[in-house]
């Protein structure tokens, strides 16, 4: 007779991605090993064997999961009869810096380690972020049908995605800036230019300017 899960075991694998994902995130994939990841979990190595057969299992679970629950999102804002076709752009990137906000270290690690999979595994989860790509590329196309014409959507679609996939190497955590008051200012800047930014109502100036990181 099969033996059953218990009920907390789909809890539990959750809990280990987001351990392993702060730790690849923090000390990068390689320089993690399933020794670090089942003692940051709180499992013996063989418990945790029990759970994920190896390394590249559990960063294609990260990376895959972080890039289907952004697919489903761009579905859902798609498929909202509410929202002006006009208005869908807009609305992904907000929704898109809300998202990365909850899953920091998730989007790192897609962003950073994905080239480390097998190659059936990598292009599964590129091929997805692609699809992503494209709906960013056709809400720029309702708005600018020439860039599209002249073949220019995805290539503009990419700058926004420059500005937003990389943030959190210079966003940080305790910092006056958040990922939902510097959303504003994303839209701002990609659809007016530098001149239509304005500065968010309750951000404070720092009392001594530092150097921008590169």
């Amino acid at each position: 007779m099969a033996r059953s899960k218990a009920a907390t075991y789909d809890d539990q694998r959750e809990s280990i991605l987001t351990k392993a994902a702060d730790l690849f995130a923090q000390r990068g994939y390689h320089g993690t090993s399933m020794n670090d990841v089942a003692e940051a979990s709180g499992l013996s190595k063989a418990t945790l064997y029990h759970y994920y057969r190896d390394k590249d299992q559990i960063l294609v679970n990260i990376a895959e999961g972080h890039v289907t629950r952004l697919h489903d999102l761009v579905v859902e804002i798609e498929a909202d009869p509410s929202l002006p076709p006009a208005k869908r752009l807009e609305v992904l990137i907000v929704r898109f810096l809300q998202a990365y906000a909850r899953a920091q270290s998730s989007h790192r690690v897609l962003t950073e380690d994905v080239k480390f999979l097998p190659e059936a595994d990598r292009e599964r989860i590129v091929s997805r972020e692609r699809a992503v790509v494209r709906a960013f590329a056709d809400a720029v196309a309702v708005l600018r049908p020439d860039l599209r014409a002249e073949g220019l959507d995805m290539a503009v679609s990419m700058l926004l995605f420059g500005m937003l996939n990389w943030m959190f190497t210079w966003l940080r955590p305790d910092g006056r800036l958040d990922h939902t008051t510097i959303a504003p200012m994303v839209c701002e800047l990609f659809f007016h230019g530098l001149q239509g930014i304005t500065v968010p109502k309750g951000v404070k100036a720092p009392r001594k300017a530092r150097p921008p990181r590169a």
